[in-house]
């Protein structure tokens, strides 16, 4: 290799250098804005609750959907879960009951992870739910009935589809009408619904309500256009979530695969893969490279399948 080469090569490297660091130092950036970005409305949200809940009966009592507050019970129930698994999977990598208790206590952190998914659960619910209510709120507006009247009869036809008064869409639309009956306008009770929601839907289906009752437009017509339009785009997520799940389900068994066949090896023939076991040899690392990898292509898999319309 000539002199030339060799500065020509170090060259490159120290102007790969420069693009990488700058693309790190622009990404880092971009995340402490959101991260502030996300805290300023975190705040705002905040004060926005708090008004909600000052000047509604029992305010304390309604539900922020946009966070998810974990029961004693589900956090020892997910905490044990998830300590079992991970005690499983390193007694099956490890072969250390040491380093499988000491792997077992960070399922004490699960709950935490568990909390977003339970929430995103939630408010899936929450947009089936109301899918269905504005569905009935629109039939009652073309049948001629008011705004509160239609609240009323939308209302009763949502008790024939959820008997159970703790449904989610149940509650919020008996507390709309408690409201309407002690004398608020409507426009301010779907409002501090929708803020408490946190789904854009339903925020959007809000604006419109109320853009309408105030310009004095055509509320029927709009109501009914909107209607289709959110049901419409709730039936596109939901058909989306079916195609994938069968994708999701065999992404999660490949993941396990590999854990099932150290299994069959450990139960078949112990004494081939005992040097991996061996913390006087390599193989721990080997199997710490082996589980990193299946950790990391389940992750990436759900984040590749994570489609949001």
């Amino acid at each position: 290799m000539t002199m030339e080469q060799i500065i020509g090569s170090i060259v490159i490297v120290i102007l790969l250098g420069i693009i990488v660091f700058r693309r790190i130092l622009k990404s880092r950036s971009r995340r402490i804005e959101e991260k502030e970005q996300e805290k300023k409305e975190a705040k705002k949200r905040e004060k926005n609750i708090q008004a909600i809940r000052k000047r509604t009966i029992g305010g304390e009592t309604l539900i922020d959907y946009a966070t998810y507050v974990l029961t004693f019970n589900e956090k020892v129930k997910y905490s044990l879960i998830a300590a079992a698994a991970l005690f499983g999977v390193a007694y099956l990598f490890y072969d250390s009951l040491i380093v499988s208790i000491i792997a077992a206590v960070f399922g004490f952190v699960y709950p935490k992870i568990k909390k977003k998914d339970l929430n995103e659960k939630r408010k899936d619910e929450l947009t089936l739910q109301f899918k269905e209510a504005i569905s009935a709120l629109s039939s009652s507006l073309a049948a001629g009935q008011s705004i509160e009247n239609a609240f009323r009869d939308a209302l009763k036809d949502l008790k024939l589809l959820y008997p159970d008064n703790e449904t989610y869409i149940i509650k919020e639309f008996n507390l709309i009408n408690r409201r309407i009956e002690n004398g608020e306008i409507v426009e301010r009770a779907i409002n501090d619904f929708a803020k408490r929601s946190d789904v854009d839907d339903i925020k959007n289906f809000s604006n419109v309500f109320i853009t309408c009752k105030r310009t004095g437009g055509d509320l029927v017509k709009v109501i009914k256009q909107t209607s289709d339009i959110i049901t419409d785009k709730i039936e596109i997520q939901q058909d989306i979530k079916v195609l994938v799940s069968q994708k999701k389900f065999e992404s999660k068994i490949m993941a396990v695969a590999p854990i099932g066949i150290i299994l069959f090896l450990k139960m078949s023939s112990p004494d081939f893969v005992a040097p991996l076991f061996d913390f006087s040899s390599p193989g721990p690392i080997i199997m710490t490279i082996a589980l990193g990898c299946v950790a990391c292509s389940l992750l990436i898999s759900q984040k590749i399948m994570d489609i949001n319309v």
